[in-house]
């Protein structure tokens, strides 16, 4: 979903940020439907196990970057490059834990969870915008407590993410000073 997601957030039209706000959506909603019937059907696969993170974690960059270039803030592109930083990081760190056979240290948490939830909502009304006329009419809700929202859930994302990468590196902290 990832090249439909640039093509329409990049289209020349005044509802590119809407469409764009609803593939990322979608995406959004069936990776977790995904997740969840994998759990509840007890259903996966080597490949999906491999994919389904790599695919989620270029989905966010995407959005990052996107609402980086869309914004030109520093107070958006910070956040942004902190969230691109910490899953590098994660990545590098669970990939070293799982050399030393120790990748259980560093499972996803709950925290990382709620990280992830508070970013996708971030991301997603920053996509947004919410000041087309059609959408808004649609929700009949006021742009402003969208915007308040879309940055409240932003601020959370960045809070979290940096105290999530914290508390792995200390799991692993033990690992990674050892000879």
């Amino acid at each position: 979903m990832i090249p439909i997601f640039l093509l329409i957030f990049y289209l020349p039209l005044s509802w590119s940020h809407f469409g764009a706000f609803a593939v990322f959506w979608l995406a959004s909603v069936s990776d977790a439907l995904d997740g969840y019937l994998a759990r509840k059907l007890n259903q996966s696969t080597p490949f999906g196990a491999f994919i389904d993170p790599v695919a989620d974690k270029l989905m966010v960059v995407c959005g990052l970057v996107v609402i980086a270039q869309d914004y030109q803030q520093w107070w958006i592109t910070i956040p942004a490059l902190l969230m691109i930083a910490r899953e590098i990081i994660i990545s590098a760190l669970r990939e070293f834990m799982s050399s030393r056979g120790k990748r259980d240290e560093v499972a996803v948490s709950e925290m990382g969870k709620y990280k992830t939830a508070a970013q996708m909502l971030g991301i997603m009304g920053l996509i947004w915008q919410p000041d087309y006329d059609i959408p808004l009419i649609i929700f009949n809700f006021p742009h402003q407590i969208l915007m308040f929202a879309a940055y409240s859930f932003y601020a959370i994302a960045t809070i979290l993410t940096v105290w999530s990468m914290i508390e792995y590196i200390r799991a692993a902290w033990s690992e990674l000073l050892s000879h």
